[in-house]
């Protein structure tokens, strides 16, 4: 079975960190997905202090950040 199958309500973000080039969505299933910058426009062309100021909304199911207006979900970003 692949890990991209899992995508139902329990594949949740339980916390996101950054580096200068990805972003890193840490899921309660013990996987981590990294995600370059340039996936999300907005993402790209943000700051590292805007892109570091996100919510976990939904209890997990998506990320916000609100300096920026964008919201991506997980299991969008699993589905690539």
């Amino acid at each position: 079975m692949s890990t991209l199958a899992k995508t139902g309500p329990e594949a949740r973000a339980v916390r996101v960190t950054f580096t200068k080039d990805s972003f890193t969505v840490y899921l309660n299933d013990g996987r981590a997905l990294s995600v370059p910058f340039k996936y999300s426009a907005r993402l790209a062309a943000a700051t590292a202090k805007q892109r570091t100021d996100y919510e976990l909304i939904g209890r997990g199911i998506g990320i916000h950040w609100p300096q920026i207006d964008e919201d991506l979900s997980v299991a969008g970003l699993l589905r690539g």
